[in-house]
């Protein structure tokens, strides 16, 4: 197991930021926009923030598979079966990316053993990165203040909703049983940070994910006292045989 030193989560950090720093130099301006085979959007802002977090993990932690996104579209296979390895989403939220909204993210998580143990979220338009591990869940504004992150107890007036723009399918259904007060849609795997940060309450999903989607959020989630599992409360596991993920649900406490 890796050791989560300040200076390696600093790292880490300033690597998710470089990424970031990268699509930006993209963000609203006239961007080419390529569909890929399974009908999801890439851009060259996806590869190059992709590339740069790949390249520096690989100087970092070297004996340590990375699978991007990207990459991995493009056939690359990593063998994980030591266990140990890093799930990255360079640019996620691509469709929001693309229609100029603000609400993209850059996503690294490390897996050991099926369990997303570290992440890092970074919403650079936001100027908001979020991180946790065993060591607790912390976020950070433009004004690059830190502040340690919990999920919240369950107000009684009603529950805040997260829920994806495009991809809601069944959630009506779902939610029948619970009492919502409000509903935020986001793009991203920024709506598992508002849960981590006490923000928001609850995202089921239903519809289509991906392992990298959201490994890093899970992890921050965890460290904030939340969780995420499958809707029959089963846990949420990562390096499975296929990439696609199983219905989730994420939620505080």
């Amino acid at each position: 197991m890796l050791n989560f030193s300040d200076d390696m989560i600093n790292f880490l950090l300033d690597l998710a930021k470089d990424a970031g720093d990268k699509i930006l130099e993209f963000y609203q301006t006239d961007i080419e926009v390529r569909e890929k085979i399974d009908k999801s959007l890439v851009t060259e802002a996806d590869e190059q923030a992709e590339s740069i977090i790949l390249n520096g993990l690989a100087q970092f932690t070297p004996n340590i598979p990375a699978i991007g996104e990207e990459s991995y579209s493009a056939g690359e296979r990593h063998d994980i079966s030591g266990g140990t390895f890093w799930l990255v989403d360079a640019l996620d939220g691509t469709k929001e990316f693309v229609n100029q909204r603000n609400e993209f993210t850059v996503n690294i998580a490390l897996i050991e053993d099926g369990i997303a143990i570290f992440g890092i979220v970074l919403a650079p338009a936001l100027l908001r990165t979020f991180w946790g591990g065993a060591f607790g869940a912390f976020c950070k504004d433009g004004k690059k203040q830190i502040k340690k992150i919990t999920t919240r107890a369950t107000p009684k007036d009603g529950i805040t909703v997260v829920s994806s723009r495009s991809n809601r399918e069944g959630e009506s259904n779902f939610l029948a049983n619970y009492e919502v007060k409000n509903t935020l849609n986001l793009g991203s795997s920024l709506k598992i940070c508002l849960i981590a940060a006490g923000e928001a309450d609850l995202y089921p999903r239903l519809g289509p994910t991906s392992e990298w989607d959201i490994a890093a959020g899970h992890a921050i989630l965890t460290a904030a006292g939340g969780s995420l599992t499958q809707i029959d409360g089963s846990p949420f596991l990562y390096g499975k045989d296929t990439i696609l993920n199983p219905s989730f649900i994420a939620q505080g406490q």
